[in-house]
């Protein structure tokens, strides 16, 4: 792989991060995190307007840009520098992907024009603490997780020739504001049950959400509860597409994500450890700056290095992506790592007030939390793609066959 940014991609980082430091500075940052959705409406019409960054990665002939994943992973470094709190993640990420994937000629042609030019936002709503496993991040995803008998969950039934659910979901990026839901829910009852995709709209009757307290306030979530409420399935409506289609697409979504969030880490964590480099040179002791003392520099010389080793990672499993390799939960969970560590080694040296409300250290501290809770953690990230190659077994895999394993590159 080649390794230097085009012109193009350049232009593109340059002018993202001179918007986001114009817009979403940290008193921008804070008065957005206080609003009911917890994002910026007016930057977020400006990622859109003047970028076109919902629309990065979706074709042309749907209304985007047509990039692809490596340039929304650069995109999403710079909003990552700036904790930029969006519905870029839910939308563009995670939802757009599996409509693409999944939908029908009329749903795509339907949907991702609106989803590419912002006018529309998404959220994909799994249940509880299952959206690692859901991805095939840190499992395998056939499991029970979207619900089903004994699971909970969210069900599934037909009726009046369409579909109905019924259930609840929490912890849902952008659940609270998106306008369009698209839910996980189990058909078929017990015994016969398996996954599949719903398109929900935010304001369908028998929809109660709303916004619930999150540790990353800058990774806002939604709680939703669906009480018979009409839905269209993603896909064919005769529902004869391959049992394993629906996660399969799950599972190229959550690596494509995971790169796409390695490059987001990387990105808060290379901020985190510039605002204590500037800190340490400024703090006095002794009669002179901190960042003078040897202990010091050998700290973040350290975290340098642990961050610019997860950005090589994070690039290769963006590049990887296109070329139909598998890298990604890997490279995120290098880059969790380098985050926790430069948010932690910012709380220390800059000494009380990085616990601070009024200093931006907590932020990337619980960013690199929340990002765990979400996705992680770090070691099941790695498990997962261990047991994939069989590192801690006698028969391991050959390594021509590892690029089709979980994390195989």
């Amino acid at each position: 792989m080649d390794a230097r940014l085009t012109a193009e991609q350049d232009e593109m980082r340059r002018t993202l991060r001179a918007l986001l430091r114009d817009r979403c500075g940290p008193r921008e940052l804070r008065a957005a995190l206080d609003t009911p959705a917890g994002h910026d409406p007016a930057l977020w019409r400006a990622l859109a307007d003047r970028l076109g960054l919902p629309g990065l990665a979706v074709p042309e002939a749907y209304g985007g840009v047509g990039c692809t994943a490596t340039e929304l992973a650069l995109a999403c470094e710079e909003t990552g520098r700036a904790l930029a709190p969006s519905p870029l993640l839910a939308t563009s990420v995670l939802v757009a992907p599996l409509v693409l994937a999944l939908g029908t000629d009329a749903q795509r042609a339907g949907l991702l024009p609106r989803l590419a030019s912002g006018a529309l936002t998404a959220a994909l709503a799994v249940p509880g603490t299952a959206l690692a496993t859901a991805l095939a991040l840190t499992g395998d995803n056939a499991g029970d997780w979207a619900g089903g008998g004994r699971a909970g969950g969210v069900q599934a039934r037909r009726a009046d020739g369409g579909w109905r659910l019924y259930g609840e979901v929490r912890q849902v990026l952008d659940g609270h504001s998106a306008g369009l839901l698209l839910v996980a829910a189990h058909t078929g009852g017990f015994a016969r049950s398996r996954t599949r995709l719903f398109l929900v709209a935010g304001d369908a009757a028998g929809v109660t959400r709303g916004r619930q307290t999150a540790l990353d306030a800058t990774r806002p979530q939604g709680w939703l509860q669906l009480r018979d409420v009409p839905a269209e399935l993603l896909g064919e409506a005769d529902g004869g597409e391959d049992a394993g289609e629906v996660l399969g697409a799950l599972g190229a979504a959550g690596d494509a994500a995971a790169a796409v969030l390695a490059a987001e880490a990387v990105g808060a964590a290379d901020r985190a450890l510039e605002r204590t480099v500037e800190h340490v040179g400024q703090r006095e002791q002794f009669g002179r700056p901190i960042g003078s003392f040897q202990a010091v520099k050998h700290r973040l010389a350290d975290v340098y290095v642990q961050v610019q080793a997860a950005r090589s990672a994070a690039y290769y499993a963006a590049w990887a992506t296109v070329h139909g390799e598998r890298a990604g939960g890997l490279a995120l969970a290098q880059a969790l790592e380098a985050l926790r560590t430069a948010a932690g080694e910012a709380i220390q040296l800059h000494g009380g007030i990085g616990f601070t409300w009024e200093h931006e250290a907590h932020l990337y501290f619980k960013r690199a939390a929340g990002d765990e809770l979400l996705l992680g953690p770090v070691h099941r990230l790695r498990a997962w793609v261990a047991d994939g190659r069989g590192l801690f077994s006698r028969g391991a895999p050959p390594a021509a066959s590892l690029g089709a394993l979980p994390g195989g590159s």
